[in-house]
């Protein structure tokens, strides 16, 4: 169902309404690239663990580790009471490791470690009034002995884990610390020196089965620009600046915990592999006069300004040189915007992860899919889950921005604020990546139902020397009218659920690109010259 024309010696494609002339940019492939990783991969999210013992999840596991390359899945609920990790038999606790055994197994038949989140408290290690969160009901209010209880459920975990896989394998794995503790009450029912104890519990737990297994925290929420988190725990009021701001972006956001965290773990000895956080692009300040939340949206170089401010504090501290993962982002942390399903999301997304390069070791998307139970089932196929595919399998824009990434080599020869242009050192193949994200647009992706598909067209005119003669290359383009599933599926009234060959033909729709064709001419020179339309991704590649 490929759409394509073939264009011979580095003709012009695409509109000819140009508008005003823009300086071409030349670009020499011969030069000596900037090696660079592709951090984007490393990790991606998922539900809980629970989830992926059902065949839709593997299936789309397979298939995103396949098409984005993703190395890693990190998901919450590994001892949730679901998964049967604690079982007490006449009175005595015993270690059941059935269904994390399948789970895991079949994740690395697949080719994807576990990024592992050691969480939650199993009802017989929480507070007998424990408060929970989600409809699956996790515990999260730790009781006096629950520290202790938990030390020894990770241990016996990991050591089952080496038993099992060995060492050389569960050495390539991550231990992470709870899940954003800072949220009191929400995700964590106790103090940040609770936590603490919680990560020296874990890590000491950990480290006591090979001193070389990597272990992190804190797993905080999204930045903030005031004090709500100083304390032991969250004070609302301190959101007060928020409201007064007029413009969120002239505040000073900070990472959550992390540097009381370093100098925690410094004072007490403790070991720390990794320092992890969730930088989302947003916040929701709450204003305890008023009751009501501010749901505020920053500007879209707020992520970079925020992994600029963790490698700071990290290369500060007494723990230069450890690795930095963000375990969770988005455009936004609600599984119900609308924005996760539409094109907007996948430039952003690009945008976001070729400027952070050098900045972090992952990135992760939460979530690679719509089997996702967060808030239970959504009653729409297109709900504003986080998965970059829905519940259906039908993959969505980000889907194919995570693709189009997975496609680029793995050193930097040229980037700009629209275009980067790389080299694969292996072969020497040429791979581009062009979007554009609207310069209309401060803000980072804003929630809600408008598709944003307006704004200003970008120019993209360059040319790269030093090719193969006649070297060939795809074009991929994804836009409002290829690729973006959503409106098609609009354009075919919406069904609800659709029927199977409806399915049939809205996974072929949703998995195709306008796709085009352009040759070198004889001297090894190819001109790309066009418009990109808004929020548009277009992928070259040299394929001879």
């Amino acid at each position: 169902m490929k759409v394509f024309k073939i264009l011979v010696f580095g003709l012009i494609f695409g509109s000819t309404l140009f508008g005003n002339a823009q300086k071409a940019i030349t670009i020499n492939t011969q030069e000596n690239g900037e090696q660079f990783d592709h951090y984007w991969s490393k990790m991606v999210g998922a539900g809980r663990a629970n989830e992926g013992l059902r065949a839709g999840w593997l299936e789309q596991l397979a298939q995103v580790q396949e098409n984005c390359g993703f190395e890693y899945v990190r998901f919450h609920g590994l001892f949730h009471d679901d998964m049967f990790p604690v079982i007490i038999e006449k009175g005595k606790t015993v270690y059941n490791w059935q269904y994390i055994d399948d789970l895991f197994d079949r994740m690395l038949d697949l080719k994807v470690k576990p990024f592992v989140e050691l969480a939650f408290l199993p009802t017989s290690m929480a507070a007998e009034d424990s408060k929970t969160v989600f409809w699956w009901k996790a515990n999260i209010t730790p009781a006096e002995d629950s520290f202790d209880k938990f030390h020894d459920l990770v241990k016996a975990f990991t050591q089952h884990c080496v038993d099992r896989y060995g060492i050389e394998e569960v050495l390539t794995w991550y231990f992470e610390v709870w899940n954003e503790p800072n949220l009191y009450k929400l995700f964590w029912d106790g103090t940040k020196s609770q936590y603490f104890e919680l990560y020296k519990q874990s890590v000491t737990a950990v480290r006591s089965v090979d001193n070389r297994l990597k272990v992190g925290g804190p797993s905080t929420s999204n930045f903030v620009p005031d004090t709500r988190f100083d304390g032991e725990t969250m004070n609302n009021e301190a959101s007060d600046a928020v409201f007064a701001a007029d413009d969120i972006n002239t505040l000073e956001w900070h990472g959550v915990w992390i540097e009381d965290f370093l100098e925690y773990c410094k004072k007490e000895k403790l070991p720390v592999d990794f320092v992890s956080c969730h930088p989302y692009p947003t916040d929701y300040a709450f204003n305890p006069e008023t009751g009501k939340g501010k749901g505020l949206t920053r500007y879209v170089q707020s992520v970079k300004e925020d992994l600029e401010w963790i490698k700071r504090t990290v290369s500060k501290s007494a723990f230069p040189d450890v690795e930095i993962h963000l375990t969770e982002w988005h455009t936004s942390p609600s599984s119900r915007d609308e924005m996760h399903d539409r094109l907007p999301a996948a430039a952003y997304i690009v945008k976001s992860n070729l400027d952070c390069i050098g900045l972090t070791n992952s990135l992760a998307l939460w979530t690679f899919t719509d089997i996702f139970e967060e808030k239970g089932g959504a009653s729409s196929i297109f709900h504003g889950g986080f998965g970059m595919i829905n519940f259906q399998g039908l993959v969505k824009p980000s889907y194919h921005a995570y693709r189009m990434l997975h496609q680029l080599g793995n050193q930097k020869i040229y980037k700009n604020d629209y275009l980067f242009v790389s080299k694969d050192a292996s072969n020497g193949n040429i791979s581009a990546l062009a979007y554009n994200y609207p310069e209309e647009y401060v803000n980072a992706v804003p929630s809600g139902t408008n598709k944003r598909e307006e704004g200003t067209s970008k120019k993209l005119n360059f040319t790269l020397t030093g090719l193969p003669s006649e070297a060939l290359f795809e074009i991929e383009i994804l836009d409002k009218d290829h690729g973006n599933i959503h409106n098609f599926w609009e354009s075919m009234g919406k069904p609800e659920p659709p029927t199977r060959e409806e399915i049939k033909v809205m996974k072929a729709y949703a998995n195709t690109m306008k796709t085009e064709y352009a040759k070198a001419d004889k001297k090894g020179n190819l001109t790309i010259n066009r418009l990109i339309s808004p929020w548009s991704l277009v992928l070259i590649k040299q394929i001879n």
